[in-house]
Parts: structure tokens; sequence; C-alpha cells
């Protein structure tokens, strides 16, 4: 997948430093790898039990394939942030983490764009509450505008642009280095909303 990205306090140099480089690329390499094809199959392979069962966008396509490959890597998946029991929930989860570099892939809802930028700042952070992960800088991964449109993106999804924009006024409570990923669109195809029953839509591949 393409991508552009900003760094917030100098994220992009420190990934490049030794004690993140190599976590860094393998990281890089498994979105680099992910192929338009890639998300075709993934996205198409949810109709297989059923046309009903395909999802609107291809956030579920893209969604697993990072999945499948950051674990594949050793990269731990929904890694708890803290070990008391009142704070295991998916809210106090990080979406992927692996030694120093904690990971959250963002397609949900705008509401919640602070609370993800939030969430690997509590795991690189000391904490009243007992840690059961510490990292030391945070990848946010979320869709553009254009790749929200293109992408048969939810129109209330947060995107890459609008976290850009959270980050000044939440710059004090921000104080991790965060690298910010927008995925930009695919080039070989494009997701064409179908209203398959009164109250159930779903994407389909439409080949440019």
């Amino acid at each position: 997948m393409r991508f552009t990205s900003h760094s917030f306090r100098h994220a992009s140099t420190i990934l490049q430093e030794p004690d993140f480089v190599n976590l860094y690329k393998e990281l890089i390499r498994v979105i680099d790898g992910i192929s338009d094809e890639d998300i075709i199959e993934e996205h198409d392979a949810f109709g297989m039990n059923g046309e009903d069962r395909i999802p609107k966008s291809i956030s579920k396509a893209i969604n697993n394939l990072i999945k499948q490959r950051l674990v594949e890597q050793g990269w731990s998946s929904e890694s708890n942030i803290f070990q008391h029991d009142d704070y295991t929930g998916d809210a106090w989860r990080l979406d992927f983490a692996k030694e120093d570099i904690s990971v959250e892939v963002a397609f949900n809802h705008s509401t919640v764009t602070a609370w993800n930028l939030i969430k690997p700042v509590l795991a690189s952070e000391l904490n009243h509450v007992q840690k059961a992960i510490q990292t030391r800088i945070g990848v946010i991964i979320t869709a553009t505008k254009e790749m929200k449109a293109v992408g048969g993106f939810d129109s209330a999804i947060g995107y890459y642009e609008k976290y850009l924009e959270h980050l000044a006024p939440l710059r004090n409570l921000l104080t991790v280095p965060l690298l910010i990923i927008g995925l930009l669109p695919p080039e070989t195809f494009t997701i064409e909303e179908f209203q398959l029953a009164p109250r159930k839509k779903i994407g389909k591949v439409v080949m440019l």
C-alpha cells in the first residue's frame, strides 16, 4: 500500500535510531507489501459464506492483512496496556506492540480519534496503574481522506488529516513521539456501494 506520513515530536528521526530502525523497517515492509490484489482477495473472501457478509469498506480486509503479517513477524496483537483487571477491555488495548513500538490501526469513529492518539502515550509513559507493556514510541495507521472516499469507508470515521488537526491542541498530553501514517487509495480499483437489502449495504470492487 502507498502511504504518506507525519512525524510528531521527531518520531521519523527517532525511528531511524539503532533501537528502533529494524522494527520500523519490519512494520513498513508489511504495509508496503500489501498489494491491491491482496486487498481485493481478502475483501471478496468475506462473501464466501454469502454475499451479505461482504463489508461496505475495505477496512476489515486491510486490518486482517496487517494483523496476519505483523503476527507472523512476532508482533503481539491486542496487547493490554495495564495488568489490572479493571483496565483490560478493548479501550485499554493496543492493536499491536513489539518491544519499543506500539501501533494503532485506526479506522473507527471520529469520536475516538483523541483516544487513539493517547493510547500509545499510556503505553509509553509510567503510570500509577501497573503496566503490562512498556513502549517508547507510537505509530497510528489510518486512512487518508481520499482513501476514505475511494475505499467505501463510513463517512463518520476519523481519518489522517483529522488526526493531524488533533496534534496541536493535544500537544501537552501527547508527550511521546508519534508517527501518523495515512494510507493512500488503491491504484487499480475502487469500492462501489451496493444496497443489498433495506438495511444492508456492501462494497463491490470495481476495477479502474
